[in-house]
């Protein structure tokens, strides 16, 4: 099973919930104006991507307001760390959180993402090692555990950051900003010499379970090339072609070949959702990347919380969860209205 394994812990199946809690089992495309968190904890193993390294994982249960946080339980008084922009304390390769006692925990993208993807405000994180096990490359087995463990819906009202006004950050070729728009959705653009991956652009609304469907399954990538250096630093001792894209030139390595014909920008979505939802909430509004990656992510949510003009925290209503517009969730053009505020 591409080097990972799961299995969930002993908890109540019962639909029915406790303390004003409901449960809604297997279901990660809908979205409430109430906060959510697991009904049950689950369990998983796999490998490290950079690391190479074994590690455990558990997602379990949280409170209403506890956002999300890992736990390192391999270290003494377990200690945790907020996911949060502000914690970001590495952005190469991959991204990493630590605390103010030097603690890290590394590749939490993915999972990020899926959590996210799957409207989860509210868990508790454990994991045995400084970095999560890379699973098949994408969030899809992060999807699924999810939805193994179930989805409660809590006694608490779901907050929303709205974008205000447009921001934006540049570095060189790279690009990354956000838009005000009525829903959350994410513009992407990449370009690489290789010819398999070459320019790909996309256009996606993620609402009514359009991550689940377009998104998840989005696998990392990495290029033949540049395998050799990244392992003489230490990274990518984990990779293989079970949980990333390999490209050489004009070929994709993989047996079974690519998941979507454009999964390389997909995937770049997927760590924009994951690194987005570092905010410490869902996002109201559009995010667009031009050959952007965790580094101006993260500097695009500083910027953000640098000005408090560009964005208020507001509660969900409920009749604001699940609205397209009318519009199309994936194309390759930009809407109307969004170019008309860029």
């Amino acid at each position: 099973m591409n080097g990972f394994d799961y299995r969930a812990h002993l908890g109540s199946k019962s639909k029915k919930g406790r303390e004003n809690h409901f449960v809604h089992e297997d279901n990660c495309a809908e979205m409430s104006s109430n906060q959510t968190t697991l009904t049950r904890s689950i369990d998983c193993v796999g490998t490290a991507l950079h690391s190479g390294k074994k590690v455990s994982l558990s997602l379990n249960p949280a409170d209403p307001n506890t956002g999300i946080v890992f736990r390192r339980v391999d270290l003494p008084g377990k200690p945790s760390i907020q996911a949060n922009w502000k914690n970001v304390v590495d952005t190469r390769m991959c991204t990493t959180l630590g605390n103010v006692n030097g603690v890290t925990v590394s590749t939490v993208e993915h999972l990020m993402a899926a959590l996210a993807g799957c409207h989860i405000d509210n868990a508790t994180v454990d994991v045995k090692g400084s970095e999560l096990p890379i699973m098949d490359g994408s969030a899809q087995p992060f999807v699924f555990l999810i939805e193994c463990a179930g989805i409660k819906f809590l006694n608490a009202p779901r907050q929303v950051i709205e974008i205000l006004k447009p921001v934006k950050v540049v570095s060189e070729d790279r690009m990354a900003e956000l838009l005000p728009s009525k829903n959350f959705s994410v513009g992407f653009q990449i370009e690489f010499d290789d010819s398999a991956v070459s320019h790909q652009e996309i256009y996606i609304t993620l609402v009514n379970g359009t991550f689940k469907k377009e998104i998840a399954r989005a696998r990392t990538f990495g290029f033949v090339n540049e395998v050799e250096a990244l392992r003489a630093s230490g990274l990518a001792l984990g990779g293989s072609l079970d949980n990333a894209v390999i490209v050489d030139g004009d070929k994709v390595l993989n047996d079974g070949g690519l998941r979507y014909e454009d999964e390389f920008v997909r995937h770049k979505v997927l760590d924009a959702v994951g690194d987005l939802y570092l905010s410490g909430a869902p996002i109201r509004g559009h995010y667009r990347g031009v050959r952007a990656g965790h580094h101006m992510t993260n500097e695009l949510l500083k910027t953000l919380f640098a000005d408090p003009k560009s964005w208020k925290l507001m509660e969900l209503g409920s009749d604001e969860v699940s609205v397209d517009h009318g519009q199309e969730p994936i194309t390759t053009v930009p809407p109307k209205s969004l170019l008309a505020s860029a």
